[in-house]
């Protein structure tokens, strides 16, 4: 069940300065064009302030810039996006089962299992794994041998963690998730044959991670891939081995990553993402790259990149795209004139021209 907040108490939770009615109380959340009666909703983004004046939210997060032109109770905060996103936890349903394992669980009995932890049907957990305090483990999950789970790390249903894979404080792993699986490794033979290059490392995830669904994180070849404290990461991401993923960096879904990069804290890869390149890459902290954006070669100064070719009409993209192929003829004409006419500068100037 879903509890009920007053104004007054969302302001003591969320840092924020009641504007109206501290008794209004508020029971879920809405957007500014749909809220009904008992939501809160915020106003974040000047997209939507269009919308706040016919708002029908009991209660608006808001900057102060923005409360005088708020028709209810305002919560003035620095930010309002924050201030939802905290606000949004208290809301949200807690389907955390209690403590003990289900009847159906394999577990080896070298495994170490707190009794806080909560282990669901046809589980599997392999030796000497160690889950912690809190740990929930939902159903069909695979935990391989010597895995270690630390307190109030959430398996939800079908994910896979293999032998080896260390998991920080109060990460959580999506649905169908794959994380260990062995990198993509070759050698190529001198007739063209594939020699499989042994993956002896291990996968360590940080706390306060969380996986999207149907993500897989490849362990190292030698030394570990890494997935720093508070790095959030979509669904569908692939993320080859070795690679280094620093603090509270976003992943959005549908990225892709090859071995032995290394990514700064606070960056942002948006989705459809490629990084891959000739040799090993390093994004910078505080990079922003924009969707679809093929990260060839490093980046070392923080800012926004991007590439790719912006949509257009079909027929104009097709006559475009037939374009390209002739750029580097044009490029060379064009080197060619430029030289053509640094030569002739200096005989204009002498008089000398036949």
């Amino acid at each position: 069940m879903v509890r009920s907040y007053s104004v007054a108490e969302l302001a003591q939770r969320l840092g924020a300065r009641v504007q109206g009615d501290p008794l209004v109380l508020i029971n879920g959340l809405g957007a500014l064009h749909t809220a009904v009666a008992g939501n809160l909703s915020h106003l974040s983004n000047r997209t939507f302030r269009k919308f706040l004046t016919g708002t029908r939210a009991s209660a608006v997060l808001l900057r102060e810039a923005d409360a005088g032109a708020c028709p209810t109770t305002a919560l003035i905060v620095d930010d309002p996006y924050v201030a939802y996103a905290q606000a949004s936890m208290l809301f949200a349903v807690n389907t955390q089962p209690g403590p003990g394992c289900h009847a159906t669980a394999i577990i080896d009995p070298t495994a170490r299992v707190s009794p806080q932890a909560s282990i669901g049907p046809y589980v599997v957990i392999g030796a000497r794994a160690e889950l912690g305090a809190n740990v929930v483990v939902e159903a069909h999950c695979f935990v391989g041998d010597d895995a270690v789970l630390a307190e109030g790390v959430c398996l939800r249903s079908n994910v896979t963690i293999y032998h080896g894979v260390r998991i920080g404080p109060r990460t959580s792993v999506h649905s169908g998730s794959i994380i260990g699986a062995d990198g993509f490794g070759y050698a190529r033979g001198r007739h063209g044959e594939q020699y499989k290059i042994a993956q002896l490392g291990g996968v360590r995830i940080g706390a306060d991670v969380e996986i999207g669904a149907a993500t897989t994180i490849d362990r190292g070849a030698i030394d570990h891939t890494v997935i720093e404290d508070g790095v959030k990461i979509d669904n569908q991401v692939q993320i080859g081995h070795n690679c280094h993923i620093g603090a509270h960096t976003l992943i959005c879904g549908c990225v892709g990553i090859v071995g032995s990069t290394r990514i700064g804290a606070h960056c942002v890869l948006a989705g459809g993402v490629g990084v891959g390149g000739d040799g090993p890459i390093e994004i910078a902290d505080g990079v922003v790259v924009s969707g679809m954006t093929h990260v060839s070669k490093s980046i070392t100064t923080p800012g926004i990149y991007s590439s790719g070719t912006l949509h257009a009409p079909s027929r104009a993209w097709k006559k475009n795209a037939l374009r390209f192929r002739e750029l580097d003829t044009l490029a060379r004409r064009v080197a060619q004139l430029e030289r053509e006419l640094l030569e002739r500068v200096p005989l204009e100037r002498t008089g000398n021209l036949d």
